[in-house]
């Protein structure tokens, strides 16, 4: 088990660091300069070669990133935009961030595997066609579109607002109101950015199980008397988990994806949406930093999807 930790881990940092340089390459090489885009178009061109200077972008492409490295690590980076530290401006809006995709997940998975379950017990019948039908519907459905109707709609028929992370008025409410409202602010954006994966991770459960229940052990739990719940959830589900577990090292890129959307559009005051202005600035420091982060989020959640596999089937032994 230590071995294939140490051999995982070290795949992890190596596939890292590919990720960070393949990145850097791609962003710098992003047409418009950083410095040009936020300054004066008549500021003088000495001027504008000073500032790339100041901020080492007349260095090869190399050098760049290894300084950015360096300042990463020694916490010495500075956006280009603002002049702050980019770690503290990444720090006050990371665990909103954190919070709408852990939201997002628990969401998914407490509907999405109940829902496939129940669609294998009774297949091809009415309810697991109309399942079937609302999964495609929601797999095609543009997540910004259906974001832009759901505040529409909100907006006209309850007239409460929908953007940020709490009203924009909160003076007389209540604990328990400001509670509400930001739980309201909060399951919005959550539930649109879930659509995607419920429909997706449902279907692959539903496929999953109806290949398990057809086994001959399931067969022999039926005939044992024991109840359907204790077959299909005791015996069959525990057995149809590893398509399922592979899935969730998928979910987490898709979701810091979808935050990226479902914060602009809900103003959210996340990382997501951050980044989505970091790249219209072309500010590498900001942008290059929470792809960092978006990585390490990714490769940790298909570590741990490796170490639920053995969880899942005592039979998978680690070398």
């Amino acid at each position: 088990m230590a071995r294939f930790l140490f051999r995982r881990l070290l795949q992890l940092l190596f596939t890292l660091i590919g990720i960070s340089i393949l990145s850097w390459i791609i962003i710098t090489q992003a047409p418009g300069s950083p410095i040009a885009l936020t300054m004066d178009p008549k500021v003088s061109p000495k001027i504008i070669e000073q500032m790339e200077k100041n901020y080492d972008l007349d260095k090869p492409i190399y050098q760049q990133y290894f300084l950015w490295l360096k300042k990463l690590f020694t916490g010495k980076l500075y956006s280009f935009k603002d002049g702050r530290p980019v770690l503290e401006k990444i720090a006050e809006r990371i665990w909103n961030t954190l919070l709408l995709n852990l939201v997002a997940t628990l969401i998914i998975f407490s509907l999405a595997i109940p829902l496939g379950v129940f669609s294998a017990r009774r297949p091809y019948s009415f309810l697991d066609n109309l399942g079937t039908f609302g999964a495609y519907l929601g797999l095609s459905i543009p997540g910004f579109w259906l974001a832009y109707l759901v505040i529409l709609a909100t907006v006209k028929l309850f007239g409460y607002p929908v953007l940020g992370l709490r009203s924009f008025v909160i003076e007389g409410l209540s604990t328990p109101e400001i509670v509400l409202d930001r739980i309201w602010h909060l399951l919005l954006p959550a539930s649109i950015m879930a659509i995607h994966g419920i429909a997706g991770l449902s279907r692959y459960t539903r496929s999953s199980m109806l290949e398990v229940v057809r086994q001959d052990y399931i067969r022999t739990a039926k005939s044992k008397g024991l109840s359907e719940e204790v077959v299909y959830y005791k015996h069959a589900l525990r057995n149809a988990l590893l398509p399922i577990i592979t899935l969730f090292g998928f979910l987490i890129p898709g979701l810091i994806g979808g935050s990226i959307i479902m914060e602009s559009v809900f103003a959210w005051p996340g990382i997501g949406r951050l980044a989505y202005q970091a790249v219209l600035a072309r500010d590498y420091p900001v942008v290059m930093t929470i792809l960092t982060i978006s990585a390490v989020l990714t490769l940790i959640g298909n570590f741990i999807a490796d170490l639920l596999y053995g969880v899942a089937d005592p039979r998978i032994r680690y070398q």
